[in-house]
């Protein structure tokens, strides 16, 4: 936590942590922190009136025309435990600045007037209007980030892409591989804390991990969805309070009322953050939501639908292998009939790419699955594969932390009446152990490339991981509900 690029560089009530999300095509997010966080048996909370939340931005450096004021809070991380430490957050400050123009450099700086407290200057350029010829140049894709020297290779590596939006699929900080009092993590909690009362978490994590980002995120905006890591419980039952304190979301402005799960357009792209930690079932608000939000999609502004959330529906590594079918069996018919495009996962810590897949069989209306899953994490790299001999997990390994437990044995196909493959799935076109990130470059209403890159390259090994085009031909998929197909430039359609 003594590390330059994590520990705190500002003094008094000076913001930090700053980061961007986007709101709505013209308006922005910019969230940052100001005053001491604390950590003890005893901790007072900071009062968030004391410290007001403004914004001043304009289009040329210096020269700020426009203002807004935002909202503020603090949370704590309470552990009735003896031995635990409390944890009380900084000012946490959300501020929605809107009247933006598209494809347009704009300069800001954030804090307080009133005590002279205000950051230095940072730029960032909007993205393109919702339109089936304007795309954001690249999107970033990265999950199960953490804190460790990978991480830091995997962001050095993003950044040099020069992303101009990043989808962070959950398991930010890892801040819960830690007892309350910090020290050296664990890679396995229960294994090397077997004696814990609660899964603790080291809050000071959270705030390190937002100094480490402010570089990039403070200049691209970052869009954010829960992971299992994120849910955090704590005294009463309270879970996920650094998630839903620290991040702001469209949620209101998508209609979903919810940080676990929205919408939002970025150029000819409509994006769904699905949330796999809260209530999926068809019966619930999310699914309601989610059928609103397919329903009301314009094809001919936003050709591209791309949908993301953390655990994988498609995995053929040993680890969280059908962690998540009780959820693909919700949710899984819907969005093939509304032609999901690509779908985003991390949680397996391990690059996959799937063939276009639906219900376990290759199907060419289906979405593209890719799991990036391979940040960095203390957890490690996942190596095994379930098709592998004795790497098949038994129906009771793999419980979801939220959710029921639905493993099936296949009904058709190679692996009929198995529960894991003898041999690669026919649905796994691509698999590596190393961690990385991706690069999706949306060309045009049909091509999209799609890169993965290993971490290594950032070392001299020039060689993409994985690289292929996606291209849409929705006229091969029409029907009555006038769903339309994604398929692999490189597969025959």
């Amino acid at each position: 936590m003594d590390h330059p690029r994590l520990k705190r560089n500002v003094t008094g009530m000076f913001p930090e942590q700053i980061a961007l999300a986007l709101s709505t095509p013209t308006s922005m997010w910019i969230s940052w922190i100001t005053g001491d966080a604390q950590i003890g048996l005893n901790v007072t909370a900071l009062d968030p009136s004391t410290v007001a939340s403004e914004v001043w931005y304009g289009k040329e450096s210096g020269k700020y025309t426009m203002n807004k004021t935002g909202v503020s809070l603090v949370y704590n991380q309470l552990y009735p435990y003896e031995g635990l430490w409390n944890y009380t957050s900084g000012i946490i400050h959300h501020v929605r600045i809107e009247g933006l123009e598209p494809q347009t450099k704009y300069y800001y700086k954030c804090g307080d007037s009133s005590l002279a407290a205000a950051s230095e200057e940072f730029v960032f350029e909007t993205l393109p209007l919702p339109s089936p010829n304007n795309y954001p140049p690249r999107i970033a894709v990265v999950g199960d980030l953490g804190l460790t020297s990978n991480s830091s290779t995997t962001i050095d590596h993003l950044t040099s892409n020069d992303p101009s939006i990043i989808l962070m699929v959950g398991d930010l900080t890892y801040a819960n591989q830690y007892l309350t009092t910090g020290g050296k993590g664990a890679s396995c909690f229960s294994c090397q804390f077997p004696d814990a009362p609660i899964r603790e978490t080291y809050q000071p994590r959270w705030d390190g991990w937002r100094r480490f980002m402010e570089p990039l995120i403070s200049r691209v905006p970052m869009m954010v969805v829960e992971g299992n890591h994120e849910i955090e419980p704590q005294a009463a039952g309270v879970t996920f309070k650094s998630y839903l304190s620290r991040f702001s979301v469209p949620s209101n402005e998508s209609g979903s009322n919810s940080n676990f799960y929205y919408s939002f357009d970025a150029g000819g792209a409509h994006f769904i953050m699905l949330g796999a930690y809260t209530d999926y079932n068809q019966t619930g608000i999310q699914y309601a939501w989610l059928k609103d939000d397919l329903h009301k999609i314009d094809r001919s502004v936003t050709p591209w639908v791309v949908a993301a959330w953390h655990p994988p529906w498609y995995n053929s590594y040993s680890s969280h292998y059908q962690e998540f079918e009780c959820m693909r069996l919700q949710m899984e018919e819907l969005l093939y009939q509304y032609g999901i495009d690509i779908v985003f996962s991390g949680h397996v810590h391990a690059y996959e790419r799937m063939n276009r897949v639906y219900n376990h069989t290759l199907d060419p209306c289906g979405p593209v699955y890719i799991t990036v899953g391979d940040g960095g994490n203390i957890e490690k790299v996942e190596v095994d594969h379930a098709d592998e001999p004795g790497k098949c997990p038994s129906p009771g390994d793999n419980v979801p932390e939220f959710g029921g437990v639905c493993h099936l044995n296949f009904s058709s196909g190679p692996a009929k009446g198995q529960f894991c493959w003898d041999r690669q799935p026919e649905w796994s076109a691509y698999r590596e152990s190393s961690f990385g990130h991706g690069i999706l470059e949306v060309v045009n209403s049909t091509h999209a490339l799609w890169t993965w890159h290993r971490n290594q390259e950032i070392y001299g090994l020039n060689t993409p991981g994985d690289q292929i085009y996606i291209v849409r031909q929705p006229q091969l998929c029409s029907s009555a509900s006038k769903v339309r197909f994604s398929c692999l430039f490189s597969l025959a359609c």
